[in-house]
């Protein structure tokens, strides 16, 4: 994912600044590409999505209230996270990528010497801990403060859950996002990680999804996997226009449901037709994220993922400026993960 500045009103410079164009695509159909009145058959009476279910105004994931939920997830990942600051840093070994690390929460803390809670019984699962600590470490964040953005306050569920039913949560801080994953798709991201990890050492500046950590809570023999990962959009960053791009025109424009909202998320159709010329580029910045978006490619072909988005941001500088918004470098400088490892953000003539 890239966050781009853009200044439409700022002419190039130099004449032979490099073009970012929609090209024509071979179009090739796949499930990504159903259509949303395609997905209306998984809603039926109630608001079932998937394992969410929405009654009376409250939500549940599984049957658990996500209010329990969210209380035990925080509670498990503040003890398992802390718990590694006994643990001195050292060399990843193959089967710290596999290894899986179980603990059990009574309600008064006294089986596994657990604090307290107010919740259900609950086992809650760590995995590959070492090597979640090394990809944060590679990312620039600090334990403590990746600990309070996730733990001392109630997470914010999301509104719009995902196609699959599943639920997002979002820290109070808007840095990390949260999200329920099924077992196929938990199993799927065990078996990447040493691929993940090299990918991480042999392209510093990649553009895939930044994991900080994987987790399953389970309680009365039902499993619910949290995937913790980067907010790549934060909404205190405004983008004026959003995109998820996958290279094809087949069935890729935006729903008139999706268009009406105050900030939709653009298809590649639209990009066209917004940006009928593309978006100019520097020379060097267009070179340094094609060859970015190439050795990512790579990366997820030698894995055989071929369902996956390109998530676009633009920011407009002469619209913000005219709605009185801080300057884009000053907002981002607030932002407290992974600062000194993020690509410098540039500003694009359009």
């Amino acid at each position: 994912t890239t966050v781009i500045s853009v200044n439409q009103a700022e002419q190039p410079e130099h004449p032979e600044e490099t073009m970012l164009r929609p090209e024509p695509a071979v179009v090739t159909r796949t499930n990504s590409n159903r259509s949303a009145n395609e997905t209306k058959d998984s809603i039926v009476k109630g608001r079932k999505l998937g394992h969410r279910r929405v009654k009376d105004g409250e939500v549940t994931y599984k049957k658990f209230e996500t209010t329990q939920l969210m209380g035990s997830i925080q509670l498990g990942i503040q003890q398992s996270v802390g718990n590694l600051g006994c643990q001195e840093d050292r060399d990843l070994l193959h089967e710290d990528f596999y290894t899986v690390e179980t603990v059990i929460f009574s309600r008064d803390g006294t089986l596994q010497k657990t604090p307290a809670h107010n919740y259900s019984q609950f086992k809650f699962r760590t995995f590959a801990p070492l090597a979640f600590r090394v990809f944060r470490n590679i990312f620039g964040i600090e334990r403590d403060k990746f600990l309070v953005s996730l733990c001392a306050e109630p997470m914010i569920e999301l509104s719009n859950p995902g196609a699959s039913g599943s639920i997002f949560y979002v820290t109070q801080d808007d840095e990390i996002i949260c999200k329920t994953v099924s077992h196929k798709e938990s199993k799927f991201l065990q078996e990447i990680l040493p691929a993940y990890y090299l990918n991480l050492h042999q392209n510093i500046r990649t553009l895939l999804p930044k994991f900080f950590g994987f987790f399953c809570y389970s309680c009365n023999t039902k499993n619910v996997r949290i995937i913790v990962m980067k907010n790549l959009l934060p909404s205190g960053l405004e983008m004026h226009h959003k995109f998820d791009l996958k290279g094809s025109t087949y069935k890729r424009k935006a729903s008139r449901k999706e268009r009406n909202k105050s900030h939709p998320t653009f298809k590649d159709l639209d990009f066209m037709d917004i940006y009928p010329d593309g978006i100019l580029l520097q020379p060097e910045l267009y070179n340094s994220l094609f060859d970015t978006i190439e050795r990512d490619c790579r990366a997820l072909e030698s894995l055989k993922i071929m369902d996956y988005s390109f998530l676009m941001g633009i920011h407009n500088l002469d619209q913000a400026a005219g709605q009185g918004r801080r300057p884009l470098l000053r907002q981002m400088s607030g932002k407290m993960f992974g600062c000194e490892n993020e690509p410098p953000v540039y500003e694009s003539g359009g």
